[in-house]
């Protein structure tokens, strides 16, 4: 058996490990009458009279008596230091297997480090896994690390992805593990064959085949995207006629605004988001400012639109003809930067330059000067 599992993918091994434990160990522990008599919630030690499975969860849990029947352990620190006649299942940040185990150990946790002689098996998925030279399996050692020291004894195999290999011990039987450098392995420190698999690297792929990935996204957006300016052109033409009115005599004021609007509001959100009252206001402000940036496209295909058709074409033409060449335009490499960096900043320049001209208080400027000027008449 070949474990497919590079160093790179051990932390999430060890994420599925931990959450397997948690469920297992939860459905039994709420199916045991005397379960609620074994919980350990940040107690250092805890006493075992009965025999069959026992249940620990807490931050700290110490395990010094001798346990006559399978162990399932969740917390930060647990330390197993007396003997255990069955299995010892746990997940934590630090695990020590100090005791003798008859059974197999199932294990995850960041660092974990057996001292004691576990008869049988050892599946095991940490960050830092240390097979003390006190510390011994009686068969096989299975799971997935960064760094693996095994200077104790294992029975048999032991079939491992790790990052670092360290073997200074014995291994009675052979030796598989993947990772991307070689082990270091003391003289007949392993009985039987020793081999390396390293990670597989993902193909390149050709350039025939880049092209055919770069067309067909080029067909999805020009699908997804195309429907979108028309629905932008059926349903807001007269919005969207306003907006671009403002890059129509002064293109480079939009720009203007645009870019310097594009540098100033995340700062202005950032700083707004560290505060305790301002935080809200930042949510809902970069709420907005996502808003208005994602329309940025909706505008420039009809900006385009517009400067192609000049007469009375119908919006929905206009915004169609103009997606279709700004959706091309963006799948050109290079050029699609400078053309969505363009996209982006004319069209919140002239977004912010529209809403500026809908400002309330311009309104009441008319009506406000007339009733002055008829009560000075």
């Amino acid at each position: 058996m070949r474990l497919p599992s590079p160093p790179r993918r051990a932390f999430s091994a060890v994420l599925a490990a931990v959450l397997l434990i948690l469920l297992t160990g939860t459905g039994a522990l709420a199916s045991s009458p005397a379960a609620n008599s074994r919980l350990a919630p940040a107690v250092p030690a805890v006493v075992n009279d009965d025999a069959g499975p026992q249940f620990y969860s807490g931050l700290t849990i110490d395990v010094p008596d001798d346990v006559f029947g399978d162990v399932y352990a969740s917390g930060q620190t647990i330390t197993i230091s007396g003997n255990v006649t069955g299995d010892v299942i746990a997940a934590g940040q630090t695990i020590n297997i100090t005791g003798n185990v008859d059974g197999n150990v199932r294990l995850a946790g960041q660092d974990v480090t057996i001292s004691g002689e576990v008869a049988r098996s050892g599946t095991i998925f940490a960050s830092t896994l240390n097979v003390a030279d006190t510390g011994a399996l009686g068969t096989d050692l299975v799971g997935a690390a960064g760094d693996i020291d095994i200077a104790g004894a294992v029975g048999r195999d032991v079939e491992v992805g790790v990052g670092d290999l360290t073997i200074d011990g014995v291994v009675g039987g052979n030796l598989t593990y993947t990772s991307d450098d070689e082990a270091e392995i003391a003289q007949g420190a392993v009985s039987g064959t020793v081999e390396r698999i390293a990670p597989e690297t993902p193909e390149e792929p050709s350039v025939g085949e880049r092209f055919v990935g770069w067309l067909l996204g080029l067909l999805y957006a020009l699908v997804a995207l195309s429907l979108v300016t028309v629905f932008a052109g059926w349903l807001l033409p007269r919005l969207l006629h306003r907006v671009t009115d403002q890059l129509v005599p002064r293109p480079w004021k939009a720009l203007l605004v645009g870019f310097v609007a594009s540098i100033a509001v995340p700062v202005v959100l950032l700083v707004l988001l560290v505060t305790v009252i301002g935080a809200p206001l930042a949510l809902a402000g970069l709420l907005v400012w996502i808003t208005l940036t994602l329309a940025t496209f909706v505008f420039g295909a009809y900006y385009i639109g517009r400067l192609l058709f000049r007469g009375n074409q119908h919006p929905v033409v206009k915004s169609l003809v103009g997606g279709v060449i700004l959706i091309v335009a963006l799948h050109i490499p290079w050029l699609n930067i400078a053309v969505w960096l363009a996209m982006v900043f004319f069209g919140l320049g002239a977004q912010l330059l529209a809403i500026y001209d809908k400002r309330p208080w311009q309104r009441a400027l008319p009506s406000s000067s007339a009733s002055s000027s008829s009560e000075t008449s």
